[in-house]
């Protein structure tokens, strides 16, 4: 067996080894510091991205792909050679790039971007920089008044910062003074020049990559995120005082009526009859463990990415390493749904377990790549570098198989050989208590309602600078701050779990084992109509970019439904026997 793991682990060691930097960024004077093209697109538009030659700007004598890691690849990036050349401290003022000779299908297509408002952008000693292809005169600006005139700037200027030996900071300009008329579509020739000004500055190099994360410093960003916190707390506080003070006083009155055994009062005790119900197997038993097993993978792979973020190995604009890392983890910790499942299964059944570990496999997995598979194929049809090449397909396929199956299999075998029997405090009759009639607000989709909209509520502001990061260029939120409303998130889940299962139990309804999952799931259903109405609100377009968007909000909200469910049910589990217990101890 550790034979057969050799060559998959070298395989995921191979995937982290990409993702190391070049040396330690130290260069001597007029040494070449590392200049790589990487992707163009649309501004409004952040998914849709291709490759920066397939605009006609000045190409070397032979492109040279840089190589990519797997997550650098999945994010689009597509590194090559350039024609630029910046040495370390050398100035360089209106240096020729290239002349060439637009025709007309070129000039076509320079304001076709243009007028779609592309940027570009380049790495530059692993330091990402952008910069705009041209711009837009309005005919109330042009001297003729019969505008408007599209304008691409044949020259960049490139402000670099350094600190002793190490570049710290680096911007590309503009300049509005230097452009080419290319309104009409007629042949032109142009000369593309840029100039180099290196200035010193006290930032350390530790510190270069901070600036990325500037506009989450910002004084209106500051008081959103503690809004944001200070209206989560107050929720939160509201609803275990609630919990504390109403839920559990009645608790008490009821284990005290129970244990005095007064006829008449014991009568209003509805979720005390329940004990020979409360406990039995749920419907469709394999489905459920299978969304208990990749709930807990989820909730592992966020936690290992919170753990990785305040490491500092993940953060922004590290070329890959988040997607690297999310195909890593998700494999690794393909044991713990394996085990979640199996060993759960086996609490109630002896046999079929290996179904309930195949569906945890596939219940998150298989729609996840069925949507892939069609964003994929958009993206072809774009020539988009959104699209995923064939031989990186297969080496997902490959690691999945040789790494993510086999772990699959071992760990639910672990959890099937070190299953422990599930000991409900009461016996659990032969024939099931018939439901009473409910009342619309006490029924699966009002709860669903309540339970999804409160912790909504409580991250609605930090889920908005969320969005605003993923979908945008600027970072609006940082790891902690996210860390923290995962966490008031998770507590919240817990809190309505427990709340609303009482609840259920005492108008005398049994089953509780689903609808905790749906309670629970619910706060992802809120999400995912959030992203619609922030993608209405927002700039982007497109067939690409809306496919993009829906795809990937789709797949992260059902991740969290599957998550959010899991640690319902696990937190009404819990409190069901903590209550039937204390009624056996009575």
């Amino acid at each position: 067996m550790g034979r057969m793991l050799i060559l998959p682990f070298h395989l995921l060691l191979l995937l982290g080894l990409s993702l190391a930097s070049p040396i330690d960024h130290r260069y001597n004077i007029g040494d070449d510091v590392p200049l790589f093209v990487n992707k163009i697109g649309p501004f409004n538009n952040p998914s849709e991205t291709y490759q920066y030659y397939d605009l006609p700007f000045c190409q070397p004598g032979e492109l040279l792909p840089e190589k990519e890691s797997l997550g650098e690849v999945l994010n689009g990036d597509r590194l090559t050679n350039t024609l630029y050349q910046l040495k370390f401290g050398v100035d360089k003022d209106g240096f020729v790039l290239c002349h060439t000779k637009l025709n007309q299908n070129d000039v076509s297509k320079f304001r076709a971007a243009i007028i779609k408002d592309y940027y570009y952008q380049m790495y530059f000693d692993d330091l990402p920089f952008w910069g705009f292809v041209g711009k837009i005169e309005d005919e109330l600006w042009t001297l003729d008044g019969k505008g408007p005139k599209y304008f691409l700037f044949k020259h960049v200027q490139f402000d670099v910062l350094y600190n002793g030996n190490q570049v710290i900071e680096i911007h590309a300009f503009s300049d509005p003074s230097h452009v080419v008329d290319i309104t009409e579509n007629i042949d032109q020739g142009v000369s593309f020049t840029y100039s180099v000004r290196w200035n010193e500055t006290s930032t350390l190099f530790k510190d270069r990559i901070a600036r990325y994360s500037r506009a989450s410093a910002r004084p209106v960003n500051y008081q959103i995120h503690w809004f944001s916190i200070i209206n989560s707390i107050f929720i939160s506080v509201l609803l275990m005082a609630f919990l504390a003070v109403s839920m559990m006083q009645r608790l008490k009155n009821d284990l005290r009526k129970w244990s005095n055994g007064d006829e008449e009062e014991d009568k209003e005790v509805g979720w005390k009859y329940l004990h020979g119900d409360v406990f039995r197997c749920p419907s469709n038993m394999p489905l459920l463990c299978a969304i208990i097993g990749a709930g807990t993978q989820l909730l592992t792979l966020f936690c290992c990415l919170f753990i990785l973020a305040s490491l500092g190995v993940l953060y922004p604009y590290n070329r890959g390493t988040l997607l690297t890392s999310l195909v890593i983890i998700y494999t690794l910790t393909s044991a713990v749904a394996g085990y979640s499942s199996a060993s759960f299964y086996s609490q109630f059944v002896e046999t079929g377990w290996e179904r309930s570990v195949t569906l945890s496999a596939v219940i998150f997995l298989g729609p996840f790549l069925f949507m892939q598979f069609f964003l994929n194929s958009v993206a072809v049809s774009f020539g988009a570098t959104l699209a995923i090449p064939f031989g990186t397909i297969l080496v997902i396929i490959l690691v999945y198989t040789l790494i993510a199956i086999p772990l699959l299999a071992l760990g639910g075998l672990i959890g099937y050989r070190h299953r422990s029997e599930f000991h409900a405090p009461s016996a659990t009759k032969k024939c099931a208590r018939e439901i009473p009639s409910l009342a619309w607000y006490r029924k699966t989709p009002s709860q669903m309602f309540l339970a999804g909209l409160l912790p909504f509520s409580a991250i609605a502001v930090e889920l908005h600078q969320f969005y605003a990061t993923l979908w945008g260029y600027k970072i609006s939120t940082l790891p902690g701050i996210l860390l923290f409303m995962f966490i008031i998130l998770i507590l919240l889940t817990v809190v309505l779990s427990i709340g609303l299962t009482y609840i259920q139990l005492t108008v005398e309804d049994h089953e509780w084992w689903w609808r905790s999952i749906f309670r629970g799931g619910s706060t992802a259903i809120f999400m995912f109509a959030y992203s619609i109405f922030f993608y209405c609100k927002s700039n982007m377009s497109g067939a690409l970019q809306t496919t993009a968007y829906f795809v990937y909000n789709t797949c992260i909200c059902y991740a969290f439904f599957l998550m959010l469910g899991t640690i319902s049910l696990r937190a009404s589990l819990m409190f069901t026997r903590h209550i039937y217990h204390a009624v056996k101890s009575e």
